[in-house]
């Protein structure tokens, strides 16, 4: 921990004093006398405990160690922070429902594992400062948490249980791990089992449980409504915009006028057409197509103006920027810009003048971008395509503006090959989605395919923000690259690589990791020879495991799943804050403007960054549950399902006739006794030496669901 006194770091005696003082950290508020720490030391002879002894003393001289009467000792609460030179790390909370946790820093390459009696008064995703016990031979780095820098969440979820005298809310989220104390003047109105919202007012330094007080009434757990608005209000997400942001968007003008024109380009009379899903009213993005001289086209790709009509700090800006993102539940949208906005005004809605901000390329046959052109512009969409019309045109070759569809589909066909040959892996994301009777109940689950008519669209999003990202990124004078927003996507941890690779090869199939090309090309040819098979939902899942997440960020490192070495998000305004962030910026530019301030536009990077995990966390959430309520009614019927994880409490089964996932705990398996084979991502009998693998196929039954928790549980059949 630091230096002794009575001889130099390192010496047997100091590594002595940090084992004593690593007993007392670890059990902070308990009493030992000499001859307890001894025999926790394993030393029980007479001359070794009085050295015990001896050296507790020298601690307590040191003021590492109080003694009380009758030989007790303890810690000394200032000793931590007055010593912790080089002993104390930030990180991020990781609390598990045990109570234990897990500290993530980028300080260190491993996380810090904190005991229960450690965390202090730390909740899940609080921002805490450690402090670092030394490390025993053979054992994980731990250490205690020392202060709560930064509450990570600030409303709390939960039912509230109330009796006469108290009341408590207990969390939805199994992650916090103690109940809020509410006083019942602070209640709102709620009532025993009321789903509500509730802040933390104050947590008493000897208090077990913090108090606070209710901030919302949700309404009665199960109502598909008040689980749809909890999943928003746990992730700290607002349910609702305030007056101010309505207020103004209210004086936004509905029509354009002859000032909003001035400075563009004028796309109107150029055949423009969105693509989007069925249900889709957020248009953000068109496309338009025309022959130019010999065999050169000219595709534009025109995005939302959002920016000419959401003015920078602004209570409507501020409010974007809290939100950072849309979120996509399973049976609503939560706009990041009130509707007006999103679905009327900046909608790239068919036969309506908009404003756009463009990406303007020559093309020639073979896909070769010759020339392009960033600029503002106004267009007016002839046709609201969904991608099921597009798709029939394009394997039928019928249907309205049939020429424009078919090359621009030819060329998108290009740019996706020519992307593969370049190393962009080919993964299949695989997106549950529901068909919902008038009451939002489930009555049908599907997976949203992904086909010609969807890559069309993706291949030119994909061409405008990669070229977009290299116009700053390179620029045509030898100037140096102004601040800007990436997207970016680093490579996959070499360890985590090699483990798959090892895996993949138990299963029949090889992988080369000697070099970036060999790793995608390997990646690309499994991906290829397992589709189909029993064994392709475990190898996709491995793979994107595998995988680090992408986010943003003003530092440029490319993006390693799109084998891309510049790329940005410029395509949807209307539903990404990094998009706004990035036609501001773009325009800035282009009029000259001088480079802006990179930690400014850093920090915006992480909040959005933050947001969007967010929002994926609240998409799932939503899912489950659907899952959860499309099963409810069917306790004891059997289906067929893939394992798709594996724990020491149990195998995770999903169901291929619905999607739905659920477990099967090992203490359900009677047949042995079962234990976690983590690195082959298996369950394996003691006695019998059964085997349960990720993507093996099974049966089972709904044995128990439970809608407030959003779990299913399973049992084997035969």
């Amino acid at each position: 921990m630091t230096n002794r006194k009575k001889g130099p770091r390192g010496s047997k005696k100091n590594i002595l004093s940090e084992q004593v003082l690593y007993i007392f950290a670890g059990e902070p508020f308990s009493k030992f006398n000499y001859k307890q720490i001894a025999s926790r030391l394993g030393f029980n002879d007479p001359i070794t405990r009085n050295l015990v002894k001896q050296l507790m003393q020298e601690l307590v001289s040191d003021g590492a160690l109080e003694q009380e009467r009758r030989g007790k000792y303890k810690l000394n609460p200032g000793y931590i922070g007055a010593h912790s030179q080089n002993r104390t790390i930030e990180g991020m909370v990781d609390m598990k429902q045990t109570g234990k946790a897990y500290i993530i820093t980028p300080e260190l390459d491993e996380d810090v594992f904190i005991s229960a009696n450690n965390t202090g008064h730390a909740l899940h995703k609080d921002r805490v400062k450690v402090f670092l016990f030394p490390r025993r031979k053979g054992r994980k780095l731990e250490g205690q948490i020392m202060e709560v820098m930064e509450r990570g969440i600030r409303q709390f979820v939960g039912k509230l249980e109330v009796s006469g005298k108290y009341a408590f809310l207990v969390p939805d989220s199994s992650s916090i791990t103690v109940d809020l104390f509410i006083p019942l003047n602070e209640l709102k109105g709620g009532e025993n089992g009321d789903k509500a919202i509730a802040t933390i007012t104050e947590w008493p330094k000897h208090s077990k449980n913090p108090f606070g007080k209710v901030i919302d009434l949700l309404g009665k757990p199960g109502d598909n409504d008040v689980e749809m608005k909890s999943i928003l209000a746990s992730l700290d997400y607002p349910l609702r915009f305030p007056q101010k942001v309505l207020e103004e968007t209210e004086k936004i003008p509905s029509t354009l006028s002859s000032g909003d024109l001035k400075g563009r380009k004028d796309f109107r009379d150029i055949t423009t057409f969105t693509i989007d899903p069925l249900d889709a009213k957020d248009f953000d993005d068109a496309l338009s197509i025309r022959k130019r001289s010999g065999e050169t086209w000219e595709v534009g790709i025109h995005i939302a103006d959002v920016s000419h009509y959401v003015e920078p700090d602004s209570p409507l800006d501020h409010e974007a920027y809290r939100r950072g993102t849309s979120v996509y539940l399973a049976d609503r949208v939560i706009p990041m810009l009130p509707e007006k906005l999103s679905n009327m005004v900046c909608s790239l809605r068919p036969r309506e003048e908009k404003l756009t901000f463009s990406a303007v390329f020559q093309i020639d046959n073979q896909a070769k971008v010759l020339d392009k052109w960033f600029g503002k512009t106004i267009i007016s969409s002839n046709e609201r395509f969904t991608y099921e019309q597009v798709q029939e045109t394009i394997e039928t070759g019928k249907g309205k503006y049939k020429e424009e569809i078919l090359k621009l589909n030819e060329l998108a066909k290009i740019l996706r090959s020519t992307r593969f040959e370049n190393g962009s892996l080919a993964f299949h994301s695989t997106e549950v989605r529901f068909e919902l009777d008038e009451n939002k109940k489930p009555i049908k689950a599907f997976i949203k395919e992904q086909k010609e008519a969807n890559h069309l669209v993706e291949e030119f999003m994909l061409l405008a923000n990669r070229k977009v990202a290299e116009h700053i990124a390179r620029p045509e004078k030898k100037e140096k690259p102004k601040t800007f927003i990436y997207r970016i996507h680093d490579e996959p941890n070499p360890e985590k690589l090699a483990n798959m690779a090892d895996f993949v090869q138990q299963l029949g199939y090889k992988m080369s990791i000697g070099s970036r090309k060999s790793i995608t090309n390997s990646i690309n040819n499994l991906f290829e020879k397992v589709k189909g098979t029993s064994e392709q939902n475990l190898i996709e899942t491995i793979a994107v495991r595998t995988m680090a997440k992408a986010e943003y960020s003003t530092q440029n490192i490319g993006h390693y799943g799109l084998s891309f070495k510049y790329y940005s998000h410029f395509t949807s305004p209307i539903r990404r804050y990094p998009d706004l962030m990035v036609h501001r910026l773009l325009f800035h530019y282009l009029s000259n403007g001088s480079s802006m301030n990179a930690t400014e536009y850093e920090e915006m990077c992480q909040h959005t960054s933050l947001m969007e995990r967010r929002a994926t966390e609240a998409e799932r959430e939503s899912i489950k549950f659907k899952q959860v309520e499309f099963l409810e009614d069917k306790i004891g019927q059997g289906f067929v399902g893939t394992i798709t994880g594996v724990s020491k409490w149990g195998i995770f089964v999903e169901l291929l006739e619905n999607h739905c996932e659920g477990m099967v705990p090992l203490q359900s398996m009677k047949d042995d006794y079962y234990f976690l084979d983590e690195d082959n991502y298996r369950v394996v009998g003691h006695k019998h030496k059964q085997v349960y693998q990720l993507g093996d196929i099974v049966n089972v039954e709904v044995k128990k669901v439970d809608l407030s928790k959003k779990q299913m549980e399973f049992v084997l059949s035969e």
